[in-house]
This record gives C-alpha cells, sequence and structure tokens, in this order.
C-alpha cells in the first residue's frame, strides 16, 4: 500500500534548536534567544522570540516565493492604516548552510486564536471590523500589487469541479472517524455546490482566511490577521469565506451592510469556500492531535452550514 502524504506534512522542520542558532547567527541583537514553538501550519512553521517577535520558517519550497512577497507587501499594507492587526516584518532571515530557505520576523501581534479564547464575539464590532478591512484589502489595485511581485491564484481555490472529489473524500474519513454529527447536513451541502460561473473580477486577497490565522482580543473581538504567506490575485470570495465559518448569520448582515454588495453567487463560493476549507482542518486537528482546533473546526463548520 503506498503511503500518501498529508497536505500538512513538512518538506523541511525546523526545531527550536535550529532556530535559535540561526536567529543568533543573523540577529545577534537579539541574543539570547528565548525560542518557542508557537504553531505550526501548513506552509510555515511559527516560533515566538523574546516574547516580542514572531518568526515564520517555511516548512514547503512553495512558500518560499510567497515569503519574499510578504516582506515586501506587509509594511506597505501596515502603512494605509488597516483597521484590524497585521504582522509587519522586521527581521529578514537569509539562506544559509544551517537552512536553505529565506525567513522573516515581524513584529507580534497581540490578541488569542479563536479557538484558544475562552470567549469570542462573532458579530457587532468583529463583523464591522473585518468588513473595513477588507473593504480596504479589497480595494488595492491590481497594477500596484503586481508591481510588488503578488501571483495570481496558481491553486485554482473556487474550482468546485477540481475539488469536489477531494471534498467527497475528506467527508468520507469524517463520517469514518465520527467527527462530526450533523452530518447529514454536510452531505446535502456536497449535493448543492456552486455551479454557475463567478464575475472575473480579480483583487488583492489574503487568501488563506481561517480561524489559524486570525486573533481576538481579551474581549473575544476581532483583532488581527495573522499569516499572509497565501496572498495573491484572485476572487474576493475567497476571503469572504470568513464570514461563514466565523460570524454568526446576524454578524453576516452586519458585515455585508458595512462591505458593500456581494452578489449571490458569490457568496456560494464563499460558504463552498468556507466548508471545503475547514473540513481540511477537521482532518489536519485529529491527524496532528490538536483538540481545540478539531472544536474550532467543528464549530466552523456548523456555522458554515447555517
Amino acid at each position: 500500500m503506498i503511503n500518501v502524504p498529508n497536505l500538512w506534512d513538512a518538506e523541511v522542520a525546523v526545531t527550536s534548536s535550529q532556530a535559535k542558532k540561526l536567529i543568533e547567527s543573523q540577529f545577534p541583537e537579539l541574543i539570547p534567544a528565548d525560542i518557542k514553538i508557537l504553531d505550526y501550519g501548513f506552509d510555515n512553521t511559527v516560533m515566538v522570540v523574546n516574547n516580542d517577535w514572531v518568526f515564520r520558517f517555511p516548512r514547503r519550497e512553495i512558500a518560499v516565493r510567497l515569503l519574499k512577497t510578504e516582506g515586501v507587501l506587509l509594511p506597505l499594507l501596515d502603512e494605509s492604516g488597516p483597521d484590524l492587526q497585521i504582522p509587519v516584518p522586521a527581521y529578514y532571515g537569509k539562506p544559509s548552510s544551517l537552512y536553505k530557505w529565506p525567513f522573516l520576523g515581524y513584529r507580534f501581534v497581540k490578541g488569542t486564536i479563536p479557538s484558544e479564547s475562552s470567549g469570542v464575539m462573532r458579530e457587532g464590532e468583529s463583523a464591522i471590523k473585518l468588513a473595513r478591512f477588507l473593504k480596504k484589502l479589497h480595494g488595492t489595485t491590481v497594477a500596484g500589487a503586481e508591481k510588488h511581485g503578488v501571483p495570481y491564484d496558481e491553486l485554482s481555490r473556487l474550482d468546485v469541479v477540481k475539488r469536489h472529489p477531494i471534498l467527497e473524500k475528506n467527508m468520507e474519513e469524517i463520517k469514518d472517524l465520527n467527527l462530526f454529527h450533523p452530518m447529514e447536513k454536510l452531505e446535502r451541502f456536497l449535493q448543492n455546490l456552486p455551479s454557475k460561473a463567478l464575475p472575473e473580477e480579480l483583487t488583492l486577497v489574503h487568501g488563506d482566511l481561517h480561524f489559524k490565522n486570525i486573533v481576538v482580543d481579551k474581549e473575544g473581538t476581532l483583532s488581527g490577521v495573522l499569516d499572509w504567506g497565501d496572498v495573491h490575485l484572485g476572487h474576493r470570495a475567497i476571503d469572504l469565506n470568513l464570514i461563514y465559518s466565523f460570524l454568526t448569520p446576524k454578524g453576516r448582515t452586519q458585515f455585508l451592510k458595512e462591505y458593500g454588495e456581494v452578489g449571490e453567487e458569490e457568496l456560494d463560493y464563499a460558504r463552498f469556500k468556507a466548508v471545503y476549507t475547514n473540513v481540511v482542518l477537521l482532518l489536519y486537528g485529529y491527524h496532528e492531535s490538536q483538540p481545540h482546533t478539531v472544536v474550532e473546526a467543528q464549530q466552523s463548520l456548523k456555522l458554515a452550514l447555517t
């Protein structure tokens, strides 16, 4: 039997001791570097340094080019005064004999990811902040983004035909593992996936908005957006998925009133992206033994199907 690697398996996994050597050799002002692994995503290992900085080390080669784009783009986005905190790079690590890829160190974005927060506000101020943030981001000119090396959507993130069999396979595994109880809703959704063509309107998008890439403050209000490794020029429905997986129905209404008009087809594809992403995150949390991720993915799926 052939073992098929998981989507999140690393090509290169940096340890905390390796990170310490890399950081101290290139940034002596951070000596002694106190290193703690904060999280690891599909593309990057994330570490906190001296409780003030967050360093991200690519786990896969595909993430390297996008990390370079982040290094240029995020400081420019920060200049526009975003309504939510974003991680602005301050340290630009170079490839070396210790590690073959570049890496970045960012100012720490204060907050807690929803899966580890004692309470989360899913409407009201959270909805308004998200709407203002995305309205500004999606208002960036395509030409301006291209100038700074932002790629186009090379992964066909909203291609339902391409992703349908993957979603179906993942849903079968979730059912076998008994990971999602209102399974009949998920199965009905699979039978009614969007099929109408989306308007061909491209804009700058974060590209990977979900509960592991956002933080909330002490009151549970949305306060920051993390991990810009998937930033690209694509359809805004990719980002709008978060209104289904994070906000309540009331919060979605509040969001759209602030954000502006969005077509029904766009919303259908946004919901599809929300379901697809959180199905993957549910399996990821299970296989990586992250119970908080499992619980939050279950919650996000329930919201997306509401």
